[in-house]
C-alpha cells in the first residue's frame, strides 16, 4: 500500500485535526492508499489468504458470505486484506493483521453514510465558515474532496466493527466514532475517513485524578499519527 497525497484532503485534516466544540473535542483523519501491495505488505497479504483459505476449508458454509463478499473468490479475500493493510498503515502502532470480515460491515453506498456523517460533522461545519473563511459549505468541500480522490459513484463502502476489548477508538470519555472505507476496485484506491469525538468534560475528570493536563487526549492524537 503507498499513501497518496492530495492537498484537498491535507487541508481538511488540518482543520479536523484538534476542533473544540463546546463541551467536547473532535478529531478526524482522512488518508488514500494504492493497493499496490509491496514489502512487507506482500507478506502479510499472503500469510492472511492462507490464513482465510485453512478458515474456509474447515467452515465453507460459515465463511461463504461475508460483508467483503464470498472468501472463496481471490477477489473477496484481496479486499479484506486491502481493509487490513489500510488500518496498519494508518496506525503503524497497532497491529490488525488478526482482523477478519467479520469485524467489518459493508454499507449500501456511499448515500448510506453521507447524512450520517454529515449530521456528526454539523458542529464542524460551523466553525469551518468561522475559522476558514471559505466561500464553500463544509459538507461539499469534504465530499467533493473525497470524490475527486476516489470516485464516489464507483466505490463500495465499509465501516470497521472493532470488538469491544480490542477497541483502540474508544474510552471512557468517548461520545462517538467513526471509520469509514471508500473502495474503488477500478482504481485500486482506498480512501480511509475516520472521525472521533470525545467529552471535555470527562477528560477533565481524568486530568484531575490522574495528573494528566490532557486527560489522555494527547494519547489519542498520537495514535490518530496525525
Amino acid at each position: 500500500m503507498k499513501f497518496l497525497e492530495y492537498t484537498p484532503l491535507a487541508r481538511l485534516n488540518s482543520f479536523l485535526s484538534h476542533l473544540n466544540l463546546r463541551d467536547h473535542q473532535l478529531q478526524g483523519l482522512l488518508e488514500a492508499y494504492s493497493c499496490k501491495a509491496a514489502g512487507i505488505d506482500k507478506k502479510l497479504s499472503r500469510s492472511v489468504e492462507q490464513e482465510v483459505v485453512d478458515a474456509l476449508a474447515a467452515s465453507p458454509m460459515e465463511l461463504a458470505a461475508s460483508p467483503v463478499g464470498p472468501l472463496s473468490t481471490s477477489q473477496s479475500r484481496k479486499t479484506l486484506v486491502y481493509l487490513i493493510l489500510t488500518l496498519n498503515h494508518v496506525y503503524p502502532d497497532y497491529d490488525f493483521s488478526t482482523l477478519r470480515s467479520h469485524h467489518f460491515s459493508k454499507e449500501s453506498g456511499p448515500g448510506a453514510v453521507k447524512d450520517p456523517i454529515d449530521q456528526l460533522l454539523r458542529e464542524a461545519a460551523k466553525l469551518w465558515e468561522d475559522e476558514m473563511g471559505s466561500d464553500v459549505a463544509f459538507a461539499d468541500a469534504l465530499w467533493s474532496s473525497i470524490d475527486d480522490v476516489i470516485q464516489l459513484s464507483e466505490c463500495d463502502v465499509y465501516s470497521y466493527q472493532p470488538d469491544v476489548d480490542t477497541d483502540i477508538f474508544t474510552d471512557s470519555n468517548s461520545i462517538w466514532s467513526f471509520n469509514y472505507f471508500f473502495y474503488n476496485r477500478k482504481l485500486k484506491r482506498v480512501l480511509y475517513f475516520t472521525c472521533r469525538c470525545r467529552s471535555k468534560v470527562g477528560a477533565e475528570d481524568s486530568s484531575s485524578e490522574e495528573g494528566d493536563s490532557d486527560g489522555g487526549y494527547g494519547d489519542m492524537a498520537a495514535d490518530m499519527d496525525l
